[in-house]
């Protein structure tokens, strides 16, 4: 019966807590299981539960823990707000999109426990995923459906917000004076808007090979496993953006806020999220180095790819640009701030692995080790997840209405949690480089002994 946008917004803000535990949970099983070489956890003769560790770790953490906390919770509490409008457009509407991503997750916690697990990766490549191969056919199918019904939840919150953003504005805010944050979700929603579709289209393709006897991933009956690639790519790397741009918009209320200021920059800030957006939905294949691209394709994407750090060195240098001119103990007296600064110290670093992997002749050696598995979690757990912290922090007493209810920027438990956050991600993720320098493959359960030492 809750359709008030903040009531929604702390609904979504508190399943993507409960989500994002259960995700995290899964995520300890993997890093015990690779403590030393051998089986330690997982029995010799359950490998796939491995496999089946990954695939969920993924989709919990990227589809309902990062865009619900962020797209939904801030988006939903924040864009009325920042705008001067009652309410968003489509209130029950809004209501329903988080009412069916709990669904979502029990479909997704069903295929657990039907059949043997879905181990096919986050990605579902087939043939793992169609009947080929398949291990589950129906804990794949669980995970089809359960991510069939995220991204209706998904689309209708984009319909809602860009119609919301466009219409219900304040009479004296333009699109040019408009704040960064709704600009951010503005941007989020066309790109949910224009690549949902495309994976909603891939994953029933999968469906029907898998239940239908259709045969259209199957290379031995003429079908291509490699079109699955390219379209699932096209949502999926545009994906990593609509996780990182509204952590964009949440930083910038943070530093803004810290600083007493707009962010330096305001108009370019707007241009390089834009931008970004728009060079992100056009380099899907630099994820496919290895699949067989000519050497022109894999110039133009290592080329495109390379070209996206220009905005986002824009970004970075801005927000540091705000916070000059302030007394240094302002910046640094509160952990919501550490949080921001953290933030830009650890995405850039995760850009920089970023654009080394562009490159096409570095990725075909790098493709499948833990370098790729170390670049992406210090874009999203050192990026995305930090944001969400630092949002939490910030606005915590203006969401909860209570002092209380949260630890208080400026204490020392919430400065406990930024250095334990800190150092905890730093000795996960930081080994992984030379791991996967020494061409150590991921999602494979043991490992030589030589890689202990």
């Amino acid at each position: 019966k809750n359709c008030n946008h903040k009531g929604l917004g702390i609904y979504y803000l508190l399943s993507a807590f409960i989500f994002g535990i259960s995700g995290t949970l899964i995520s300890v099983l993997i890093r015990i299981e690779l403590y030393s070489s051998g089986n330690r956890i997982i029995s010799p003769e359950n490998q796939n539960f491995y496999n089946v560790s990954i695939t969920l770790h993924g989709l919990l953490m990227i589809f309902f823990l990062v865009m619900p906390g962020l797209f939904g919770g801030f988006g939903n509490y924040f864009v009325v707000i920042f705008q001067g409008s009652p309410e968003v457009v489509y209130p029950r509407v809004n209501n329903f999109s988080i009412l069916i991503l709990f669904l979502s997750y029990l479909l997704l916690m069903l295929s657990l426990i039907s059949e043997f697990g879905g181990g096919t990766g986050w990605t579902l490549y087939p043939p793992l995923s169609t009947s080929f191969m398949s291990l589950s056919p129906s804990s794949t199918g669980n995970l089809i459906f359960g991510l069939l019904v995220s991204g209706i939840s998904s689309l209708l919150t984009s319909i809602n917000f860009w119609t919301t953003i466009l219409n219900l504005r304040s009479y004296c805010l333009t699109l040019k004076t408009m704040p960064l944050f709704p600009w951010a979700l503005l941007i989020t929603a066309a790109m949910l808007l224009l690549t949902l579709p495309i994976l909603t289209g891939a994953l029933l393709m999968v469906l029907a090979d898998l239940h239908s006897n259709t045969l259209l991933f199957d290379p031995v009956f003429g079908g291509d496993p490699v079109l699955y690639q390219h379209l699932f790519w096209f949502f999926g790397h545009p994906e990593v953006y609509i996780l990182i741009i509204p952590a964009f918009g949440v930083i910038s209320i943070t530093i803004s806020g810290i600083s007493q200021k707009i962010i330096f920059g305001n108009q370019s800030m707007i241009f390089a999220m834009s931008c970004i957006s728009l060079l992100g939905s056009v380099v899907w294949g630099h994820h496919m180095y290895t699949v067989g691209l000519e050497t022109d394709t894999r110039a133009y994407f290592s080329g495109v790819t390379i070209l996206i750090s220009l905005p986002t060195g824009t970004k970075i240098f801005n927000w540091l640009s705000t916070y000059l001119g302030n007394p240094p103990l302002l910046q640094l007296r509160t952990s919501s701030s550490l949080f921001a600064l953290l933030f830009l110290l650890m995405f850039t670093i995760g850009g920089s692995t970023g654009v080394i992997l562009g490159n096409a002749a570095v990725d075909l050696a790098l493709h499948d080790t833990y370098y790729v598995v170390a670049h992406f979690h210090f874009v999203l757990s050192l990026g995305a997840v930090i944001a969400i912290f630092s949002g939490v922090i910030f606005n915590g007493e203006k969401i909860l209405g209570s002092k209380s209810l949260l630890p208080s920027p400026s204490s020392r438990n919430s400065l406990y949690h930024l250095v334990s956050t800190f150092v905890g991600i730093l000795l996960t993720f930081s080994p992984m480089h030379f791991l996967g320098f020494n061409v150590m493959p991921r999602r494979i359960p043991d490992f030589p002994i030589s890689y202990s030492k």
